[in-house]
């Protein structure tokens, strides 16, 4: 059935967007670039892109709705239907899930009563699986609001939601503190972040995603960390120079640098041998 016409914005709201999406057009030389950016600042303002948000990026930028929905519909940040105030987004791509991001988004969905894309009653917590988080030697990886917690288990990623709930303070890996959703749209829409010290909190990727960087400049490494070796591994295949590393409360290891359970799964359901194709 056709659709009513998109309500429009409170006037003072109105008047708002205004002035923020006239400096969000002024960053560029033809105003059609600057959708992004707007859908994001709509979407700071009701927690997803409304009907009455695609109105508001369609007139503001001389397009059609049509045009705009079919942005907004093909890029995931964007939220087609109100989100809760922390989005939280388990990576359930090949290496996660191998290392246990399956194990971990079954676990939320239980806990939490929710399925992928819904929301607690309460409004707090919108739950979605991620394709990729790009931070696969830190597996398995969920992020809050766009904020990274690395090499998390079930155990860890409950304790992290019922954290979010309870409105208790909860420190990314890596990067800024948390903030609302709302206000993680509004920092992607291309305003400042405000928050004291939170521009210096951001950070970069962890020493497991440069190791390969250093070695491509022909940096000097420090001494290889090493794992203790599997029983029945063949002598010359074990290290030769020392103890397994005992990494320091500074160092921030992967997954793969320091091995820990993450699936229950793994220790008594192995894949077995693997056989020849047709078999």
């Amino acid at each position: 059935m056709p659709q009513l016409p998109a309500t429009p914005y409170p006037a003072e709201v109105r008047a708002r967007l205004d002035a923020d999406a006239k400096e969000v057009l002024a960053r560029y030389p033809g105003s059609r670039s600057a959708l992004l950016p707007l859908l994001h600042l709509v979407q700071s303002e009701e927690g997803y892109v409304s009907r009455t948000g695609i109105a508001f990026c369609a007139e503001t930028l001389d397009l059609t709705t049509a045009e705009v929905t079919a942005v907004s519909t093909f890029y995931s940040m964007y939220r087609r239907r109100p989100s809760g105030d922390y989005q939280v987004g388990v990576c359930t791509n090949t290496l996660c899930a191998v290392m246990g991001g399956d194990a971990i988004f079954d676990t939320l969905k239980e806990h939490l009563g929710v399925g992928n894309n819904e929301t607690t009653e309460d409004g707090k917590v919108t739950l979605e699986h991620i394709e990729c988080n790009a931070a696969c030697d830190f597996a398995p990886v969920v992020m809050v609001n766009w904020e990274f917690f690395d090499n998390q288990t079930p155990e860890s990623a409950t304790q992290l939601v019922d954290d979010l709930i309870a409105g208790r303070t909860v420190e990314p890996t890596r990067g800024a503190p948390i903030c609302s959703y709302k206000d993680t749209a509004r920092i992607l829409a291309g305003f400042p972040d405000e928050r004291p010290g939170a521009v210096e909190a951001t950070g970069g990727a962890g020493p497991a995603s440069l190791i390969g960087l250093k070695l491509a400049k022909g940096e000097a490494l420090p001494k290889a960390r090493v794992v203790s070796p599997r029983a029945g591994q063949p002598e010359d295949a074990r290290p030769q120079d020392g103890q397994p590393h005992d990494p320091s409360p500074s160092e921030h290891l992967s997954s793969h640098d320091a091995p820990q359970q993450t699936s229950a799964s793994d220790p008594e359901h192995s894949a077995g041998p693997a056989a020849e194709e047709g078999e």
